[in-house]
């Protein structure tokens, strides 16, 4: 995948679980492992907001694009 997701680093980073993040922000844990695993094919603008301000980051901390890799 071309985009990377950075939401375990960021987790380490901030000293919060996944299971924090869930209870924070409202979303099933499933749905963000599916997220933090790499293996989502899409997020919705709203949960990218709502896991940026529990997390206290901008969504490019989250995010990046590996041009060299292909889709």
């Amino acid at each position: 995948m071309a985009v990377r997701v950075h939401l375990d680093e960021m987790l380490h980073r901030r000293r919060m679980t996944l299971t924090d993040l869930s209870d924070r922000v409202d979303i099933t844990l499933a749905n963000l492992s599916v997220l933090k695993t790499g293996k989502a094919k899409a997020i919705r603008f709203s949960t990218l907001e709502a896991i940026c301000h529990a997390l206290d980051c901008q969504p490019g901390d989250l995010l990046t694009f590996d041009s060299g890799e292909q889709p």
